[in-house]
């Protein structure tokens, strides 16, 4: 499974092309603030990296790697994402320090939500996003979801509160 943006091509997690950048990304305490998670060993990114790509195996669908299109760097990863105990299918991005603040995960994130939407035919996305994680509201926003609810916690994941945006489908 690929797809295309402007700039990015999405496609399935390749562990020996991306984990060096992934793990790399794991650990910094920036880009997991707002996981639910402390900075990552490379132990624990491996695991990550493979419950994501076990996600793939048991859905049929998960987060996308991001590369960049024209370098080959791995960008980050987004797509659709509906893990045991998840309020309900959830769209998220993560992207690496080094990619930020460059419009990455707007592109990606339209493009996950159309894929979710016209390939794997839902009829709502959400972004579980940690309270305080301001960028992640922005960019949840300007994708066009709305603020639907807050819950404390998210079961096995974090005590803090989360807030739900989300979107319907388009009619």
């Amino acid at each position: 499974m690929i797809l295309e943006t402007e700039r990015l091509i999405l496609r399935k997690i390749d562990p020996e092309r991306d984990f060096e950048a992934w793990a790399k990304s794991m650990a910094d305490e920036e880009t997991v603030r707002y996981l639910g998670t402390k900075p990552m060993s490379r132990t624990e990114s491996w695991r990550a990296m493979a419950a994501v790509i076990g996600h793939w195996e048991i859905r049929g669908y998960g987060f996308f790697s991001l590369e960049h299109k024209e370098t080959g760097a791995w960008v980050g990863r987004a797509g659709p994402w509906y893990p045991e105990g998840w309020p309900q299918p959830e769209v998220g991005w993560t992207l690496s320090p080094d990619h930020r603040k460059k419009g990455y995960a707007t592109e990606a994130g339209r493009a996950a939500i159309d894929y979710a939407f016209n390939t794997l035919g839902w009829q709502q996305v959400i972004h579980v996003i940690l309270e305080g994680n301001a960028p992640s509201i922005t960019l949840a926003e300007k994708l066009g979801s709305r603020l639907i609810r807050s819950q404390d916690g998210l079961p096995g994941v974090t005590d803090h509160r989360v807030l739900i945006y989300g979107q319907d489908a388009p009619a």
